[in-house]
């Protein structure tokens, strides 16, 4: 059983935080595997009552990211989660974010983006999916 013990797969939604003018991907360290990069994401709480609105909340408290989501990415379904990708055009960054002493953060290119995502084959495919990624 996939889903750990839940009846339907977790719903997560992950933010792409771009800083378009200087071509950059913002990406965080994983608290499970602090030597590991994510993208910040989370699961989607009723509260959120968007998709969107659960990516832009996953970026403020894991990155301390403030923008505008610009695009639904793709939705990429797993046994245990389905992944929902929503880039987000940062406006600022917060010195002081709610998860500032669990996570790194740093911006980079979109190759080290996706070099550094590899180890989890949806943010990595996620980011490929984005407007960032190469054109088909």
């Amino acid at each position: 059983m996939g889903t750990k013990g839940r009846a339907v797969p977790r719903v997560v939604c992950c933010a792409i935080p771009i800083a378009r003018a200087a071509g950059k991907i913002l990406v965080v360290t994983s608290r499970k595997r602090p030597n590991y990069w994510v993208l910040p994401k989370g699961g989607w709480e009723p509260s959120d009552v968007q998709l969107e609105a659960a990516a832009s909340r996953e970026a403020l408290e894991e990155a301390g990211v403030r923008g505008t989501i610009t695009r639904y990415v793709t939705t990429i379904p797993t046994p245990s989660t389905t992944y929902h990708f929503y880039e987000l055009d940062v406006a600022t960054l917060d010195h002081d974010w709610l998860e500032r002493h669990e996570r790194r953060r740093e911006w980079v290119d979109y190759a080290e983006a996706v070099r550094r995502l590899e180890w989890k084959a949806e943010l990595a495919q996620g980011l490929r999916s984005s407007s960032l990624g190469p054109r088909k």
